[in-house]
């Protein structure tokens, strides 16, 4: 299927000028970190979530489920760029999904004991008075709830969900699923007439277990489930009757990548994947979307618009995964699943309809002009948190918002977010960079070091980390282009073999055509501290290992940056070795005629608290050496995200194993504003920087190959530098 995609362009500059007539477009506004949402005294370092959200419908105030924490989260956005915390209601137990109606809000909860024992109940809560009012026992564990658009009832998926260590996850696992239709008179929920739908027996895969995932209503009262295990719908009529149900089908799959193998090739194919869709969505009475996650044995990659006859309207096919890969963020890790689409969302902004797709393990939402339903365009990427679970429209405000789950902040990472888009007019502030176009696509990510190339101007060259231990790469990137545009990727080989155990954390040209790359280095893996000399076709045609003098010393955390002048080479240790005085590191220097090594010491930054200090990257120009200064933290605790600069005269490297002359640095440029421009969370890993032939100082960030991580890339330029 050919992906028809509009033409994204992006760049993160503190000011663009508007043009002429600017396009409406969405971009990120703010994000909301669920913690913010304890109370004073609370032990706010617990885990928390965001996983499926809503709105009231006066559009002022965000409802999002936190399961960690059993509540259901709310946000203020009257200001939807300043969001406020709320705090949050305790609902006695797992809540799952929210509906508003009036000042009520119905949240499903499940209280399972266990998956053989499954429970749980659907509350009313009072959102002024922040209290639960009211509860229905749904005799059983319920996933997704939805409202009727007239308010006269609500439905709910009632999962009990599989044990995925039971009998590797197969079916059946009893007790069977089924789906609950509650009415509202005058705004409350009426219990007693609770009537339980039978779905078993409708589906070719496992018939007697059916596990519904998914519920929507559309104008005429009628309901579609998905069943995501068994790979089915089902459409339930006004009459809470079951009017048909189809099998979601399978899909061929060109051009993807089948192999978790820690390269990205989009060459791969697979044939009759299952859809098993999740999230649904009518979007009008004949017609309704499916993001076909695959949890089970399926993997589709795709989402699909269906005719609730059960006849296909549209298949995305893999054209959504590639797009996402072309901005680097392709999941390698998850490749059984590839990119997940986990959730879909519909919406009219004004008079056009729009589809809003979320990829999970991605950390993309897609947006759609869905005008034409056999052929919807792919207009936009937009960056999320990480883990986009679940999304509300407001188009009444437009505005957007996902609630992601992930809360990495045990391993250092991000905390779980709420993010909030508005359409405005404007240009797409990302993707920043991106490979979109290339034949065969080019897959990159987890950009480690930046250099420029000595002739052409917007000319850069990067290399990628150990993320993608089978494709060590040097990429060329023409930086002229709105967004960047990675043109070409060079494999570095040995021995006519794609070369193993690198680390690639720094690069610069030689002079002659080829490059020198730094290898970090990971002892613990295997992977030695080395510099390597590649030719113009990437062959290494020599290893330097590091002498005896440093490795007595080493640790783990080695080089962080490559750079020459007058045919020595320069490199950044990115932390203290074990022979480094507290807040010292070592700028080595390595003379490739003499083959000797000398140093000097340059002065980190005290870091806070429960925080390191380091270097990440090095690069010369002119009477300068430039080093990256960072601390190892993200979002909230983000403090030290700096480029400073040290006279190259002042270089002055004394032999190993003494006392070393420890270098004066000066500020040239405070990278935490930059961060904020998208309006995200601050991003840890700043990792590459480079001054360009015409003096432009370009910078990138490295996404960890979307490992732990929001894939977001940032690349951007601040300006020459003198």
């Amino acid at each position: 299927m050919r992906l028809r995609a509009a033409c994204l362009t992006s760049t993160l500059a503190l000011a663009v000028a508007m043009p002429a007539q600017a396009e409406m477009v969405f971009n990120r506004i703010a994000a909301f970190a669920t913690p913010d949402n304890m109370a004073e005294g609370e032990d706010r370092a617990r885990p928390t979530s965001a996983e499926i959200i809503t709105v009231t419908e006066d559009g002022m105030t965000l409802l999002y489920s936190d399961s960690p924490l059993g509540v259901i989260g709310l946000v203020d956005i009257t200001d939807p760029k300043a969001p406020k915390p709320l705090g949050n209601i305790d609902v006695g137990g797992e809540p799952t999904t929210t509906v508003v109606d009036g000042g009520l809000a119905f949240a499903g909860v499940n209280t399972s004991e266990s998956y053989t024992n499954p429970s749980g109940k659907l509350v009313t809560i009072d959102i002024a008075a922040k209290k639960v009012v009211a509860e229905c026992d749904l005799g059983g564990q319920p996933d997704s709830v939805a409202k009727s658009p007239d308010g006269r009832f609500i439905a709910v998926a009632i999962e009990n969900e599989r044990d995925e260590e039971v009998n590797d996850g197969d079916l059946p696992q009893m007790p069977a699923g089924f789906v609950v239709k509650l009415p509202v008179t005058d705004g409350a929920l009426d219990c007693a007439g609770l009537q339980k739908i039978d779905v078993t027996g409708l589906t070719d895969v496992a018939g007697e277990d059916p596990e519904p995932e998914f519920v929507s209503i559309n104008d005429a009262g009628e309901i579609v489930v998905s069943l995501q295990e068994n790979n089915a719908f089902v459409v339930i009529g006004a009459d809470g009757a079951v009017a048909r149900q189809f099998s979601a089908g399978t899909v061929d799959l060109d051009g993807v990548d089948t192999k978790k193998n820690g390269k990205l090739d989009f060459t791969g194919k697979m044939e009759g994947v299952a859809r098993e869709p999740d999230g649904v969505k009518w979007i009008d009475t004949d017609h309704f979307v499916a993001a076909n996650e695959g949890d089970w044995k399926g993997g589709s990659r795709s989402f699909t618009i269906w005719n609730k006859d059960g006849t296909v309207v549209y298949e995305s096919g893999p054209s959504l995964e590639l797009a996402i890969a072309a901005i680097g963020h392709y999941p390698e890790h998850r490749n059984k699943k590839g990119a997940e689409l986990e959730s879909v969302e519909v919406a009219t902004f004004g008079d056009k309809p729009y589809l809003f797709v979320a990829s999970e393990r991605a950390s993309i939402v897609a947006v759609y002009d869905l005008t034409d339903l056999a052929n919807p365009v792919l207009t936009q990427l937009l960056p999320s948190g990480i883990s986009p679970e679940g999304m509300v429209a407001i188009p009444a405000r437009g505005l957007l918002a996902t609630a992601n789950e992930a809360d990495l902040r045990e391993d250092g990472g991000a905390p779980a977010h709420v993010m909030l888009y508005e359409l405005a007019e404007g240009t797409p502030a990302y993707p920043m960079i991106t490979s979109e176009g290339t034949d065969p696509l080019i897959g990159w990510g987890a950009l480690s070091g930046l250099a420029a190339d000595p002739e052409t101007a917007g000319k850069l060259y990067a290399v990628s980390d150990s993320v993608y231990g089978m494709m060590p790469r040097i990429y060329t990137i023409d930086a002229t282009q709105k967004p960047a545009k990675i043109t070409a990727a060079l494999d570095i080989t040995r021995g006519g073999d794609v070369a193993q155990l690198l680390d690639l954390e720094g690069i610069t040209t030689d002079g002659k055509g080829g490059f020198w790359l730094a290898s970090e280095g990971r002892s613990d893996k295997l992977i030695p501290h080395a510099l390597y000399h590649v030719n113009d076709k990437g062959e290494i045609k020599e290893q330097v290992a590091l002498p005896e003098a440093l490795l007595d010393n080493e640790i783990r955390f080695g080089f962080e940056g490559v750079a020459m002048a007058e045919g020595k080479l320069w490199l950044a240790m990115q932390r203290e070795w074990q022979d480094d005085p507290k807040g010292l590191v070592k700028l080595l220097a390595y003379d490739p005629e003499e083959k000797a090594w000398a140093a000097v010491h340059y002065p980190l930054d005290q870091p806070a608290e429960g925080a390191w200090m380091g270097l990440s990257e090095l690069t010369i120009k002119g009477d300068w050496a430039y080093v990256i200064e960072r601390d190892n933290q993200i979002a909230g605790k983000a403090a030290t995200k700096k480029l400073y600069r040290v006279k190259l005269a002042d270089l002055k490297p004394a032999e190993l194993g003494g006392e070393l002359p420890v270098v004066a640095k000066e500020l040239v440029h405070d990278f935490l504003p930059d961060l904020a421009v998208t309006h995200g969370y601050a991003v840890d890993k700043i990792e590459g920087f480079a001054i360009d032939a015409a003096g432009e100082g370009w910078v990138v960030t490295d996404n960890d190959g979307v490992d732990d991580s929001s894939g977001e890339t940032l690349f951007w330029s601040i300006g020459k530098l003198d």
